[in-house]
């Protein structure tokens, strides 16, 4: 059941939990989803970054809308790290229920007019927004290329001052988290004492990006203080791969997909569901009106 990002967090924004946003650029990630969303009865979000919708197609979001339209599991589809209007603008023909627009790298008052010039568009039409302020580290195995290796944290004042002045509708903050894998940096610890901060200056659902090889014990605070949606994709597509390479390795006389592929679908979906544990949206249909 395709849903606005709005009426999609509002539950777990009211209810202290977060909702699992996972990237795809395949079939199989978003099977391996929906299936995980139906087994543990959890919202969930799927989420395509443009270097992935550049290899898919335009013709992949179509596909994913009649997946989760087929599912009575309240879910959204979202642009993520959307970087100029162009590819918020064909996310929306697409068909996208929500879209990011990360203009976190550029001039506060550039952030400010973009963001805003987005909301606008966005919201005649329906479809919710989300933004970024501070900057998200990132390491060479992130498929994000607008992150930075130092992470530039939130201030809590200048969250205040950007949501209103854009109106958007979730804020992605930078509290110490980094995209992709901490293989070859330092794992930073969160600043939850900065996010309890951003919470009480902001009245909207916040955004924790770069969510895989953090402790656990660390994001199940996030969402105690105003983090409602949780993004992953490298802990999904690791154990996908991980799963694969050793199928190919069992078996390198087959070929077929229906051979290779459903061990490390079922491999991604099981990740899936353990982060739906962890974030807390496991059996959380009930604030959802279905």
């Amino acid at each position: 059941m395709l849903m606005n990002m709005v009426d999609l967090l509002a539950p777990a924004y009211k209810n202290g939990f977060a909702v699992g946003s996972y990237n795809v650029s395949n079939s199989e990630f978003v099977e391996a989803i929906i299936a995980a969303a139906e087994e543990k009865k959890a919202p969930a979000i799927i989420q395509i970054h443009p270097d992935e919708i550049g290899y898919t197609g335009n013709s992949f979001p179509a596909y994913i809308r009649e997946a989760v339209n087929k599912t009575r599991i309240p879910m959204a589809i979202h642009v993520d790290h959307g970087a100029t209007m162009q590819d918020i603008v064909q996310g929306i023909q697409n068909g996208y229920s929500s879209v990011m627009i990360d203009a976190s790298a550029k001039p506060w008052e550039e952030n400010i007019a973009l963001t805003k010039s987005v909301v606008d568009i966005a919201h005649m039409v329906g479809v919710s927004v989300e933004a970024e302020l501070g900057t998200i580290g990132s390491n060479e195995l992130s498929v994000d290329n607008n992150g930075v290796n130092e992470i530039l944290y939130t201030k809590p004042e200048d969250a205040k001052t950007f949501v209103e002045k854009t109106g958007v509708d979730t804020l992605a903050v930078a509290i110490g988290t980094r995209h992709g894998k901490y293989a070859h940096v330092e794992k930073p610890e969160l600043r939850i004492d900065l996010l309890e901060e951003i919470h009480e200056a902001v009245d909207i659902p916040l955004v924790l990006h770069g969510g895989s090889d953090n402790k656990d014990s660390e994001i199940s605070k996030t969402y105690k203080h105003g983090v409602a949606k949780i993004n992953l994709s490298t802990d999904m597509k690791n154990a996908f791969f991980k799963q694969l390479r050793k199928t190919l390795e069992d078996k390198p006389d087959d070929w077929e997909p229906n051979v290779l592929f459903p061990d490390a679908r079922k491999a991604a979906k099981e990740m899936v569901m353990q982060k739906m544990d962890l974030f807390q949206s496991t059996d959380k249909l009930k604030y959802y009106k279905l």
